[in-house]
């Protein structure tokens, strides 16, 4: 599904001083806020992607809009939001280099100063997403289109999706599955134990984009 290459090549070594030129920002993009409101900043273009949660079928995926000229920690927000993560675990970006094509990893500490648009183009769409080492959640990012902002919106927004997130420190993959398992059959020995680990309201099934609240950009 990922065509990254598979060569995986330290942040540290990647050559600084070949990055591409910063792009005309000419227009007003604007940030929502943790209390709603709307923050100005200058950028043009906004990125469609398509965020797919890898190894559960059906699939668990969302579609989120961003400013291009948002930075990877804002996008780090963005899927942490959109995927109904509480962000208490360690994370990383795994992206193809611009340049050489090998794949690069960069933490937290490199992501303030690193724009979404100098990572992603249509011609170098995708990317990965690492949340929480333990269970290893991994986010496929796909750089669907880029277009146009619409000046009287207020981004990220989240514009599509399947399916519920599956919670915090269930044991991955595997361990969210078997959880599945015992939710279809009442009888087994650890079905009331699940449902109230989950809560009474939890459904698989369940997702509403409208329902998603980001939290401000470019906040510490």
């Amino acid at each position: 599904m990922d065509s990254l290459n598979q060569n995986s090549v330290p942040s540290s070594t990647r050559s600084r001083g070949e990055r591409k030129p910063k792009k005309d920002k000419t227009q007003q993009t604007f940030f929502q806020t943790d209390a709603g409101t709307e923050l100005s900043k200058v950028g043009k273009s906004i990125y469609q992607f398509r965020i797919d949660l890898e190894g559960i079928r059906p699939p668990i995926w969302r579609r989120i809009l961003v400013p291009g000229d948002s930075t990877l920690k804002d996008l780090h927000k963005a899927i942490q939001d959109v995927m109904g993560w509480e962000d208490y675990h360690l994370h990383e970006f795994q992206l193809p280099d611009p340049f050489s094509g090998n794949r690069i990893s960069l933490d937290n500490s490199q992501e303030d100063n690193e724009l979404i648009e100098d990572w992603f183009d249509l011609e170098n769409p995708r990317g990965r997403y690492i949340y929480d080492f333990g269970d290893y959640w991994e986010h496929i990012i796909k750089l669907e289109k880029i277009q146009s902002l619409d000046e009287g919106a207020a981004y990220p927004q989240c514009t599509g999706g399947k399916r519920a997130s599956p919670p915090e420190d269930c044991g991955g993959v595997g361990g969210y599955q078997e959880m599945l398992e015992i939710l279809k059959d009442p009888e087994h020995e650890e079905y009331e134990e699940t449902v109230e680990w989950l809560g009474d309201n939890f459904d698989p099934e369940e997702f509403n984009p409208e329902a998603v609240v980001f939290r401000g950009l470019g906040d510490s």
